[in-house]
């Protein structure tokens, strides 16, 4: 019985462990082929166009509609104790803490790092990753690294353009639309917002973009089954990063605000 028991557990923990291995395997071997040349600077520069600039619609799109949408709850909640005059600092806040690096990270994942997967997976079942290897090629250091480097690099900027977009985006609903003073809005924003506050955010996004480029990858990497195994590895990617995202968000937070 205890046999058993310990076997039914043990079916369902060796999935996972194995994953988490793979993947801390795959971050290692990424570092140290990082540092050896030749430096491919085009393919590096490649997959920071896809991951950064055609990121960057959805990226402003969803900023300035959070910032929008998150003024206007603030405000209404606001008004019902009279601290209206509070509103642009809980947008900076907000906006540069949590909402720019994580929402950025969830818009990124769900379209480059879908592609990733999906690319990975591709060359996976059709056997260009070991033919690679067959022409003596490190596979990590030509597939894994650019896209590593691209997301650990790409995802401050967006979060940047993220955290600015969000604060004019709440400074429009605030000051054109429910006609708040545009001097009070402006001023509680910057008294309030320190540069840790945006430090912090950063720090997030260059994790969220490393985290989400490694599990994608690796997803593409171990990829079986031919088409549906490229789709069951896509969707995979992506529900981990998503997951991986949220939970270390509420780590950092507790490390970067305590």
């Amino acid at each position: 019985m205890i046999v058993r028991a310990i076997e039914y557990i043990g079916s369902y923990i060796k999935g996972p462990v194995e994953m988490i291995g793979q993947i801390i395997m795959l971050f290692f071997s990424t570092l140290r082929v990082m540092l050896i040349p030749p430096f491919d600077v085009r393919i590096i520069l490649k997959q920071m166009l896809e991951v950064g600039v055609r990121s960057l619609p959805v990226v402003l799109i969803t900023a300035v509609f959070t910032g929008m949408v998150l003024a206007l709850q603030s405000y209404t909640g606001f008004k019902r104790f009279g601290a209206e005059g509070l509103v642009g600092t809980i947008v900076a806040l907000s906006m540069t803490r949590e909402l720019g690096p994580v929402l950025t990270a969830l818009i990124v994942t769900g379209r480059a790092g879908a592609a990733m997967a999906a690319e990975l997976g591709t060359m996976r079942v059709t056997e260009q990753i070991d033919a690679l290897e067959t022409l003596a090629t490190n596979p990590v250091k030509y597939l894994v690294v650019p896209r590593f480097l691209s997301g650990t690099v790409m995802l401050p900027f967006l979060t940047v353009i993220s955290d600015i977009v969000g604060i004019i985006g709440g400074y429009i609903v605030t000051v054109t639309i429910l006609g708040a003073s545009s001097t009070t809005y402006m001023r509680t924003t910057w008294d309030y917002l320190e540069m840790q506050d945006i430090y912090a955010g950063l720090i997030k996004a260059c994790f969220f973009g490393a985290s989400m480029a490694l599990i994608c990858c690796h997803k593409g990497f171990y990829t079986k089954g031919g088409a549906e195994g490229v789709g069951k590895a896509t969707t995979g990617a992506v529900v981990l990063s998503f997951m991986t995202i949220l939970i270390s968000d509420y780590f950092l937070s507790v490390w970067l605000f305590k």
